[in-house]
This record gives structure tokens, sequence and C-alpha cells, in this order.
């Protein structure tokens, strides 16, 4: 009887990581019924992250509405753990998604993040787990700074609206008088630097409709933000992770005194998965997209990694496969499959993305199957 591990990541825009699993495990048991089946939906710091860590670990779910990337209000969850711990992901109030058409990271706010913050701190949480992936913006976290008391002045003492369109303006970033309360820790799945040719404006700008001048614009405030802020004592221009969600991460060193951790492996220790792989045969693992960029922290390499170390053989069954996907093969993926079967826009993906899925792990267990035959 064979054991199989599930921990996809979720195919963003398509399929949630719980919805992977559970087509993954209905193909794998029509051809054999009685297979140890473990199902583990992951996230590395963005959209689902919190469901990934009640699911494991159970706890509360809350709601609570803040500010939106634009100042709309917006009504986000977040999760309290059974040790009262937090775990929400900036993207619940300052996501790409969230914006919709609207892609314009120099006037998204950061705002809501530090909205949640407080609400968690209001309901006694001393600890808080913080998901950085899918931003909209691009302002270095002084608009969660702004939500908690920080203040940001201009060469004449006057404040500073704190959006992205102003940070090369900023001289000054001025402390709260009342510090939060509770200690965040940042899962962040990159490990870019907050500025230059791969910070956070160059490297991940263009998908938040950033373009020409407008690059160069946030790229100039990002490093000016960085020099602001080392004159407060506070270097963070170079730590890996720093440009992570539009150096949103340089503003949880900053603003919370926080720190940054791979959100893969935070997950993977959450769940065990050490002891899981101990009598593992295979794993299945995945995202919407697997490339050369997947290295850098994605879910399919950080299980493989793991997997690696055990000599467990891990299977990347993804959306699509893009440039240099074959770097993953050196961090421990066995092989790589795509579920795409029809050319078409991302609209039509959305229309058959199940029973693509379904099609390609039938076709992946019938070639495991054969091999098994031929032993």
């Amino acid at each position: 009887m064979s054991r199989y591990i599930l921990a996809p990541d979720s195919f963003k825009g398509t399929m949630t990581a719980a919805e992977v699993c559970a087509v993954w495990e209905e193909g794998i048991r029509a051809h054999e019924p009685e297979a140890r089946v473990t199902r583990l939906p992951m996230a590395d710091g963005g959209e689902g992250m919190a469901e990934a860590y009640l699911g494991i670990l159970g706890g509360e779910r809350v709601r609570a509405t803040v500010s939106g990337p634009f100042f709309e209000p917006v009504e986000a969850a977040y999760g309290i753990l059974p040790d009262g711990t937090a775990v929400m992901e900036m993207a619940a109030c300052a996501g790409l998604p969230l914006a919709g058409d609207r892609r314009d990271p120099m006037n998204a706010t950061t705002y809501g993040v530090g909205e949640l913050l407080r609400h968690a701190e209001g309901r006694g949480v001393k600890k808080a787990l913080l998901g950085l992936g899918g931003s909209a913006t691009n302002d270095c976290g002084i608009g969660m700074a702004a939500a908690l008391g920080w203040r940001f002045l201009d060469e004449t003492g006057g404040e500073v609206e704190p959006l992205a369109k102003n940070m090369e303006r900023i001289r000054r970033a001025v402390r709260p008088r009342e510090a939060l309360s509770l200690s965040v820790t940042a899962a962040c799945d990159v490990d870019n630097p907050l500025f230059g040719p791969r910070g956070a404006a160059y490297t991940f700008g263009p998908q938040k409709g950033a373009q020409g001048e407008t690059l160069v614009r946030l790229d100039a405030g990002l490093r000016n933000m960085a020099g602001v802020l080392l004159r407060e004592g506070i270097a963070v221009a170079d730590v890996p992770g720093a440009g992570a969600a539009g150096g949103l991460g340089a503003g949880v060193l900053a603003f919370l005194g926080g720190a940054l951790r791979p959100g893969v492996g935070l997950l993977l220790d959450a769940a065990g998965f050490d002891e899981m792989l101990s009598d593992a045969d295979l794993v299945f693992t995945g995202e919407g997209r697997i490339d050369g960029q997947s290295v850098y922290g994605k879910v399919p390499v950080g299980v493989a990694r793991r997997a690696k170390q055990k000599g467990v053989p891990v299977v990347a069954l993804c959306g699509s496969i893009g440039e240099d996907a074959a770097a993953v093969y050196t961090e421990g993926v066995t092989a790589i499959f795509s579920a795409v079967r029809n050319t078409g826009d991302f609209a039509s993906v959305q229309k058959t993305c199940v029973p693509d899925m379904r099609f390609l792990i039938d076709a992946v267990m019938r070639l495991l199957r054969m091999r098994n035959n031929l032993r």
C-alpha cells in the first residue's frame, strides 16, 4: 500500500490548495483505493496562508473591516491559532486581486495591514505571523506604519501623506508614542533587497502596473527611505527579503522591529512535514506556474528540498511550465507536468482548470501503475 503526501500551493486565480488536494486524492484513489493519502494544502506567505495554518493546527477565524489598497473598506480575515498566535496575510487588505483593474502602486497603500495588526492587538494577541505575498503596493510599509502612529516629515518639517508617490520627499520618520505591543514575524518567499535591479520596484513593479518612469521613481523612493531609516539607526536596504511585498519586508524590520522568515519552511515545521516523510513513497506538489523563479522560496521547491533530504521523490503537477523551470530539478523535484491542455487566455484556463487537473493526475497515476507492473 503506497503512501502519498499532497502538498501544493494554491493555483492563483483558479484553484485553492485545498481544492487541488481534493482533485489529486480522487485521482489517486481511482487507481489505488487503499492508498494512504495525507493532504497538506500549502502557502508561501501569500494567498491561503491563514487557511493553511488553521487547517493544520486549528483555531479561530476572525474578520475585521480595514482599509483596502486605495483606502476603500474591505473585510479581511485572519486566524488565531490555539497558542494565541495571529496568522494573517497582507494580501487580505493590500493584495493585487483587491486592486482589480486599477493597478497603481504609486497610490496603493498598506494602511490596512497596520489596522489589521491593531485589531489583533485589541484581541489580546501577543505574536503575529504576517504573510507578505501577493501585494498591490510598493510603499515600503509606510502606510502600515502610519496606521500604527508613525509620522513622516519632509525637509520643512511638514507632514507627508504616506504613499509611494511621496517617498522621495520624506526626510524623517517619527516614531509613535505607543509602539505595537505584539511581536511580528513575516513569512517571506523572496530574498530581494529593497532597491536596485533586483529590488522591489524593478522586480515586482511591472506586475502591479508600474512601467518606465514610474519604476524609476518607485526605486528612487525606496532608496530614499533606506537612507531615512538608516539615519534612525535602522539598516534595511540589503537584508534579504527587504524588497518583499513592495518593500513591506523592510517595513516589518524598521517599523515593527520584526523578523523575516521563509514562509514555506515555517508552515512545513508547523505541520511536522519531516516526520510525515519518514514513511512516504511519493510527494505531489505544485503551483500555478513553475519556472526559474520557483527556486527562490516557492512552495514546490521548499517541499522538494525537505523531501530530498529524506530520499523521497517529488512530482510537481503545475498549471503551466515557464522559462528555466528545469532549475528546480537540482532542488529535489523529480519530474514536472503541466495541467493546461488547450491554448487560450486565462479566462479559458479558469473554466477548464478542474477537468484539466483531473486529466493530469489520472495520466500520472497510469504512468506510476505501469512502472509498478514493469518491476
